[in-house]
């Protein structure tokens, strides 16, 4: 099968390709698998009860990405073990992983930003780490509205259907990433509830 990514995508080295799970054709039948994938992951997400000291832990991350991809990939919910064109060395994932998430707790407790900052802050440093070989900014995205719910808010108006398509959503979205590098979070700010 030939993989196809819009620009900026993490793409996939040989050892990871296969890994893939079903028998599929083309990006197109793979791209439908993994959003039934993550659609099964999502039910399970917002309809089972989970403790708030729960999903901000490194167990969690790993578990809600393997929930997401598990009929996809056979290495769903394991740190990826290769260099991407974004994101920490492996070696520095759980390093990265622990101090973002005691540093969200923190925010949390003490109020260091309003919910929404909190959330979309915590995505920006989530997909910057990019834990996983692939799927990042999904997963990052549903951490994301977890995370949101369980301060009590809506989820974020991600424009679900057009972030994985080349496209002005994709670039926005993509842009507004790169400015929060620079520390300038207004970009990321709107797309969230646009």
């Amino acid at each position: 099968m030939k993989f196809e990514h819009p620009s900026n995508a993490t793409l996939l080295n040989p050892d990871e390709t296969i890994g893939m799970i079903p028998d599929l054709l083309n990006q197109s039948e793979l791209n439908e698998w993994e959003a039934a994938n993550i659609l099964k992951a999502e039910r399970w997400l917002f309809l089972t009860s989970h403790h708030s000291k729960d999903i901000l832990t490194i167990d969690f991350i790993k578990l809600l990405h393997k929930k997401m991809f598990d009929e996809t990939w056979k290495w769903a919910g394991q740190f990826r073990s290769s260099e991407k064109n974004i994101g920490v060395s492996p070696y520095k994932i759980t390093t990265a992983l622990h101090d973002l998430l005691e540093d969200v707790v923190h925010q949390i407790l003490n109020n260091c930003f309003s919910p929404d900052e909190i959330a979309y802050r915590f995505h920006h440093r989530l997909v910057s780490i990019h834990p996983f070989a692939n799927g990042n900014g999904r997963h990052s995205r549903l951490m994301t509205d977890l995370l949101l719910t369980y301060m009590g808010q809506p989820r974020f108006t991600w424009d679900e259907k057009n972030l994985g398509k080349e496209g002005p959503v994709r670039k926005q979205y993509i842009d507004s990433l790169r400015e929060a590098d620079k520390h300038n979070y207004a970009a990321l700010a709107l797309f969230v509830r646009s």
